[in-house]
C-alpha cells in the first residue's frame, strides 16, 4: 500500500464528537449545525454539548457555569512564570503555563471520567486567565484579577483591557470561539489524541496540541493574514498586492483547506463578526481590503477563503496584539482538545500507524575501519 503524504484521505479512527460535510460545506458538532450554534447558542452551551454529547437545560448550563467561575484560580506561580517570559510568543508563554500546571498537580495519573472532566474545566477557565495575564506582562501592565461575578467571555476582556466592551463585541467574540471549538481529526487535534493513546496525563496531551497548532499552516495561520493585511496597508493595494503573490508563487494564509473544497462553511458567520466589528470601530478598511482579496483570489484561483481569513481582522478591531490571535484558537479549541481526549480514553488503543521505509536495504557493515 503505498504512503499518502499528510494522511490525505485516511480514516484514522471514528468519532461522535464532529463532521466536516464537504460536499455541503457544513459542519456539525454532536449533530448541530457549529453556524446555527454560533448563531442561537452560547460557548459554555456548546463546550458542554461536546463534552457531554448533548445540549444543556437551562439548570444544567447554570451550574456549568457556576463549576467554570469556581474553577478559576490564580497561581502565583505560574503567573511568575509568565512573567519571566513576558517577551517569549504568547503560544510559547501557555504551553509552558499547561505543562506547568501539570506539574503542580498532584492527581496527574488519575484519569476516571469525573477527574478528567475536572481537569478539563480547570484548562477551559484557566487558559483565558494565563492568556491575558502574558498578554498585558508583554505589554509592561500589571496583572488583572479574574472577577467570580462576571460571566466568561466579560470576564476575560476584563482580564485583558480593564473593561467590558460594548455587547457587539461580546457577542462577535463568543461566535467566534463556537466556530473555532471543535474540527474533527485536525492536526492539533489528532496530536491531542496521539499523546492521550499513549495513556500520557491531559496536560501533555494540550501542550503537545498547543506545540501544534502553533503552526502557520494551522492555527498559526489567523496571524499571518493579518501581518499580510498590514503589508498590504491600504484596499487600494489589495489587488495588485494578490496578483503579484499569485505569479510569484506566494504561499497566502487564510485560503483553502484540506477538507473544504467549496468554501469554509464557518466563514460567512465569522465574517459577520468582522463586519460588526467594522460598525463599531467605525473603520471599513479591513473590510474593504478583505472583499477585494477575497474576490481577486476566487477570480484568479476559485480558492475560497478559510476561517482564518475573517478571523484575522476581527480579532484586530477588537483590540487583541496579533500575536495573541492563536492563543485566542486555543482558548476555544481546548473545548474540543478535551472532548476528544475524553473520547479516546474511553475507548482507547495506542494509536501506532506503519510508514513506507524509502531507505537503503540490507548494507554491509565494513569489516575494517569503523570507528
Amino acid at each position: 500500500m503505498k504512503a499518502k503524504k499528510g494522511l490525505e484521505g485516511i480514516i484514522a479512527d471514528e468519532s461522535a464528537i464532529s463532521k466536516v460535510i464537504p460536499e455541503k460545506s457544513s459542519l456539525i458538532y454532536r449533530g448541530y449545525s457549529a453556524e446555527e450554534l454560533a448563531k442561537h447558542s452560547s460557548f459554555l452551551a456548546v463546550v458542554y454539548l461536546l463534552w457531554k454529547g448533548e445540549l444543556p437545560s437551562q439548570n444544567a448550563l447554570d451550574q456549568f457555569r457556576e463549576q467554570e467561575k469556581q474553577a478559576r484560580k490564580t497561581d502565583k506561580r505560574i503567573l511568575n512564570t509568565l512573567k519571566e517570559c513576558a517577551k517569549a510568543h504568547p503560544m510559547d508563554a501557555l504551553r509552558t503555563a499547561v505543562s506547568m500546571a501539570g506539574s503542580l498537580d498532584d492527581s496527574t495519573w488519575d484519569d476516571t471520567d469525573e477527574v478528567l472532566e475536572k481537569k478539563a474545566m480547570n484548562l477551559l477557565s484557566n487558559i483565558p486567565l494565563w492568556i491575558a495575564a502574558h498578554s498585558r506582562f508583554r505589554n509592561n501592565l500589571s496583572f488583572i484579577e479574574h472577577d467570580i461575578n462576571k460571566s466568561f467571555i466579560e470576564n476575560f476582556f476584563l482580564m485583558c483591557f480593564e473593561t467590558v466592551p460594548k455587547k457587539e463585541v461580546l457577542s462577535a467574540f463568543e461566535a467566534s470561539l463556537i466556530l473555532y471549538a471543535e474540527h474533527g481529526f485536525n492536526a492539533s487535534t489528532f496530536t491531542s489524541r496521539v499523546i492521550t493513546s499513549t495513556t500520557s496525563d491531559i496536560y501533555s496531551a494540550v501542550a503537545g496540541a498547543i506545540g501544534s497548532l502553533k503552526g502557520p499552516l494551522h492555527g498559526g495561520a489567523n496571524e499571518q493574514v493579518m501581518y499580510m493585511m498590514k503589508e498590504i496597508g491600504k484596499p487600494e493595494n489589495a489587488k495588485e498586492w494578490m496578483l503579484t503573490a499569485l505569479k510569484e508563487k506566494r504561499k497566502i494564509m487564510g485560503f483553502g483547506h484540506r477538507v473544504y473544497k467549496k468554501g469554509d462553511s464557518r466563514v460567512p458567520q465569522m465574517f459577520a463578526c468582522a463586519k460588526a466589528m467594522a460598525e463599531v470601530t467605525n473603520n471599513t478598511k479591513w473590510i474593504e481590503m478583505y472583499t477585494i482579496l477575497r474576490d481577486t483570489m476566487l477570480e484568479q484561483k476559485n480558492i475560497y477563503p478559510n476561517l482564518d481569513f475573517p478571523a484575522g481582522p476581527a480579532y484586530y478591531m477588537m483590540g487583541f496584539d496579533i500575536e495573541v490571535f492563536t492563543p485566542l484558537f486555543v482558548m476555544s479549541r481546548i473545548s474540543g482538545w478535551t472532548a476528544h481526549i475524553m473520547e479516546q480514553r474511553k475507548s482507547n488503543r495506542i494509536i501506532r500507524p506503519l510508514c513506507e521505509y524509502t531507505g537503503p536495504i540490507e548494507k554491509t557493515v565494513p569489516l575494517k575501519g569503523v570507528l
